[in-house]
C-alpha cells in the first residue's frame, strides 16, 4: 500500500522471520555466534532462548541460510502439549518416512539414516523451535538420542530455540543430566533504544528507503511502546507508515507513533510499555 509513497523495494517491517533483514545488535551477533561456534566444535546440545518476538526464528533462520553443505539439517518448528511420540516427527524432520508406529522400528530407521549420512561425511543437526513446549519425558528422549556417537565424533547435535520457560524447565532436577550436556547457551534480551533506532533505520535501508523516514523521536516512542521486541517494533512501524501514507505524510512523527499505539492498545491486541517490561 504506502512501498511507491516511501519508494520502498519491498515492505521493510514485515513480522515474517526474513533473515535478509536480521539487525546484527550486539545481542544478535553473540547468540549466532555461539550457535556457529556450537556447530563448528561439535556440541551436544546448543539453547537459544528469548521472549516472544525477539528475533529467535530470524536468527534460525539465518543459521541456515549460512550453514555448509555438508550438514544435514532436520527442523520441528510447531512443538506443541500434545506432541506426540517424538521419534515420528524427527522422522518428518529430516525428510524419513514410515508406515510403522512402533518405537523400535522409528528408532532404527532414524540411527539407520544418521550412520548413512556420517558416512557420507555429513554432519547431522536437529533443530526444535519453540522447545519451551516440550516436556521432561520428551525432552529426556531427545537426550537420548544425543547419546548417538561414533569414535571422537558427535554424529548427531541439537538446538533448542524457545522463550524463557525452556531455561526453567531445564532446570528441573530429573533433567539434570540434559542440563550438563548443554554446551553453548545464550538467552536474547530486548533491543535497547540506541539498537531500536538502528534496527528501524537498518530495515529500511535494506527494503531501500531514504534515510530520516522515522524521526529521532518517533523512534524513541517506537522503543518505548514495543520494549525493544523486534516482533513489537516492526507492528509499530509498519502501522506507522500506513497512518503516514494515508496522511501525505512523508516522515513519521513521535506524535504519529503515539497515535498508533494507542489505537493498537484500545483494541487490546497490543501490550502497554508496563506488560511488557
Amino acid at each position: 500500500m504506502y512501498q511507491t509513497f516511501f519508494e520502498l523495494k519491498e515492505k521493510p517491517f514485515s513480522l515474517l522471520p526474513d533473515p535478509s533483514f536480521l539487525y546484527p545488535s550486539r545481542k544478535h551477533r553473540m547468540a549466532l555466534m555461539m550457535l556457529e561456534y556450537g556447530l563448528m566444535n561439535q556440541a551436544t546440545i546448543s539453547v537459544i532462548t528469548g521472549e516472544i518476538g525477539s528475533g529467535k526464528t530470524t536468527l534460525i533462520r539465518k543459521l541456515l541460510a549460512d550453514m555448509e553443505e555438508n550438514v544435514t539439517v532436520g527442523l520441528i518448528s510447531n512443538t506443541h502439549r500434545s506432541f506426540g511420540e517424538l521419534l515420528q516427527w524427527v522422522l518428518v524432520a529430516f525428510g524419513l518416512e514410515s508406515i510403522s508406529k512402533d518405537k523400535a522400528s522409528l528408532y532404527k530407521i532414524f540411527i539407520d539414516h544418521i550412520i548413512t549420512e556420517y558416512g557420507r561425511g555429513q554432519r547431522t543437526v536437529l533443530i526444535v523451535d519453540e522447545a519451551q513446549n516440550l516436556d521432561a519425558e520428551t525432552l529426556e528422549e531427545l537426550r537420548m538420542l544425543s547419546n548417538i556417537n561414533a569414535d571422537k565424533d558427535q554424529v548427531l547435535q541439537l538446538i533448542l530455540v524457545g522463550q524463557p520457560e525452556l531455561r526453567e524447565a531445564l532446570r528441573q532436577p530429573e533433567l539434570i543430566q540434559f542440563a550438563q550436556r548443554i554446551a553453548v547457551d545464550f538467552h536474547l534480551e530486548p533491543l535497547s533504544r540506541d539498537d531500536t533506532a538502528a534496527y528501524i533505520e537498518h530495515r529500511l535501508q535494506i527494503a531501500g528507503a531514504r534515510p530520516g523516514i522515522f524521526t529521532a523521536v518517533a523512534c524513541h516512542r517506537v522503543h518505548y511502546h514495543a520494549q525493544g521486541i523486534p516482533r513489537l517494533i516492526n507492528l509499530l512501524c509498519d502501522t506507522a507508515l500506513v497512518y503516514a501514507f494515508a496522511d501525505g505524510f512523508s516522515e513519521v512523527s513521535g506524535e504519529m507513533v503515539e497515535q498508533v499505539a494507542q489505537d493498537k492498545q484500545r483494541g487490546g491486541f497490543f501490550p502497554t510499555p508496563l506488560e511488557t517490561s
